[in-house]
């Protein structure tokens, strides 16, 4: 047997050392496993730099966040992008200074009937990912706590539309024309060219399209030069003419087969607005053929139930929540001769006439714009934390839009301000009321543009953009009606989504 000499002269075998260094190996590892289940694993990096706002990162998320992370154009739309070195554009006929408009008659008449007559019935960016894989427990709620109820509350509507009719001088708001850049050109110094669906908007530009004045701006919709492929949203013929005769519209849209498709729930809608209103669903491929293979098919009218179905082609983003910014916030320019219209996420199922509607929201409020507040936040500052606990869209992105509308003067939401513009900062935005007016429009306009310069949170932006175009047209009155939440409740059925829409870039 092999000995080790002591110092003093004995000897000790090397089995006895053996079992004391496996003691000690053992000792350290009960203790480590002491220390992880009372601290855990997780050691916080405060050293990144991620705005006011942001949380500790550990070192699992940050290596799941870079590996997924993409973001298709937040940084290069930041920067200038380069100025448009010819611009085409189209001019918004609907509201011009000089132009006088007939008043429009909703008195019901049952030989007026309507040539589109319905039968009844019932930009992730660059990666399509799983969202629940990268998904912190920070998101997730906990057991313990009960959930909030929010619930309807009653609305005063008006029971009939048998005697309503547009009240006199309702479109007597700011006046001014609004033309859109249709095409751009390929600048000389831009070699890297590529059509876009907002278009390239110089940050001067964007400062410009603020101010409420005859002017050209982007406004979605924007084409390459010829011989470029098409920026998106491809309609055919057939659908845009039956969308230019629209005076009423109710739309929403389904994209990437994110939903179950909703009907309105026939018997709230009353006879005049089965015959005079538009109730157009756009859908892309995919959910068409979803929903084919789940037996609903379009008659030969292209109708199901109420919903005129209008296929979208060549979607314009890779990230389908900002896709669906564009039948949300672009109604005006999607539906030319349209003096009404009424966004409904496909959340929800409408089950109130959209004459009472307009009549409640805007008629009798005197408003241009109306959109619920949001449920449970009212400032901006809330919301981003919140987006961002829950990883609703790359960290790195809201920090980088949020930091930007703080340095152009957003401030926090105070309540106990009386005289504050807005009774929220933070809407609710699954269903929106529109009276298509130049400030309505140009509102559209600006709102849509920062979703597509920025994140798809459009929740974020609302409150800057709103403030900004008040700040930089004083005088002008912008008539925006933030109604209550539980109104909205109270207008529309709420279900969940079928399923996550393709995921935003994480965070890190």
């Amino acid at each position: 047997m092999a000995l080790h000499r002591r110092r003093d002269g004995g000897k000790r075998p090397i089995r006895f050392w053996r079992r004391r260094f496996a003691l000690t190996i053992f000792s350290l590892s009960l203790l480590s496993l002491i220390y992880v289940s009372f601290f855990g694993v997780n050691f916080p990096f405060r050293g990144l730099h991620h705005a006011q706002v942001n949380q500790g990162t550990t070192t699992i998320e940050i290596v799941k966040r870079k590996w997924r992370y993409a973001h298709d154009h937040l940084a290069t739309n930041i920067y200038n992008y380069g100025k448009v070195k010819d611009s085409h554009f189209v001019v918004d006929e609907g509201f011009h200074s000089s132009t006088t408009f007939p008043k429009l008659n909703l008195h019901y008449n049952n030989e007026r009937k309507a040539s589109h007559r319905r039968t009844d019935g019932d930009t992730p960016t660059m990666m399509s990912l799983n969202k629940n894989k990268w998904k912190s427990d920070l998101a997730k709620p906990s057991k313990s706590k009960s959930r909030k109820r929010h619930l309807p509350c009653e609305v005063d509507f008006k029971e009939t539309i048998d005697d309503l009719v547009e009240p006199e001088s309702y479109m007597n708001y700011t006046k001014f024309s609004l033309s859109y850049v249709t095409k751009e050109e390929k600048s000389d110094e831009n070699f890297l060219f590529e059509p876009r669906f907002g278009g390239h908007q110089t940050l001067e530009e964007r400062e410009a399209s603020y101010f409420a004045r005859n002017q050209t701006l982007h406004c979605g919709f924007v084409k390459g030069p010829d011989g470029y492929p098409s920026s998106g949203f491809d309609l055919n013929e057939r659908d845009r003419a039956y969308m230019a005769t629209c005076r009423v519209v109710v739309s929403s849209c389904i994209f990437g087969s994110s939903d179950f498709l909703r009907r309105p729930t026939s018997k709230m809608i009353g006879t005049f607005s089965k015959s005079n209103v538009c109730f157009v669903m756009f859908l892309d491929e995919l959910t068409m053929k979803k929903l084919s293979s789940e037996g609903q098919v379009p008659d030969d009218q292209g109708n199901i139930g109420l919903w005129r179905i209008v296929l979208v082609k060549n979607l314009p983003y890779i990230d389908m929540r900002r896709t669906g910014k564009v039948p949300k916030f672009l109604s005006h320019r999607l539906f030319p001769s349209a003096r009404y219209s009424i966004w409904l996420d496909s959340k929800l199922r409408l089950q109130t006439d959209p004459m009472v509607i307009l009549e409640y929201f805007l008629w009798r409020k005197r408003s241009e714009y109306a959109i619920s507040n949001h449920y449970d936040r009212h400032c901006v500052w809330e919301e981003v934390l919140q987006n961002k606990r829950l990883n609703k869209y790359s960290h790195i992105a809201i920090d980088e839009q949020f930091q930007f509308y703080q340095s152009d003067g957003l401030i926090k939401f105070n309540e106990s301000d009386e005289d504050a513009p807005l009774p929220s900062y933070v809407p609710e935005g699954s269903f929106i009321v529109r009276a298509h007016t130049p400030m309505s429009n140009l509102f559209s306009c600006l709102w849509f543009n920062e979703v597509d310069r920025f994140t798809s949170r459009d929740q974020l932006s609302f409150a800057y953009t709103f403030l900004k175009l008040r700040r930089m047209n004083p005088g002008k009155q912008f008539a925006l009606n933030m109604f209550k939440d539980c109104e909205r409740r109270a207008i529309a059925k709420l279900f969940h989504h079928r399923v996550e829409t393709s995921p935003s870039p994480p965070a890190f």
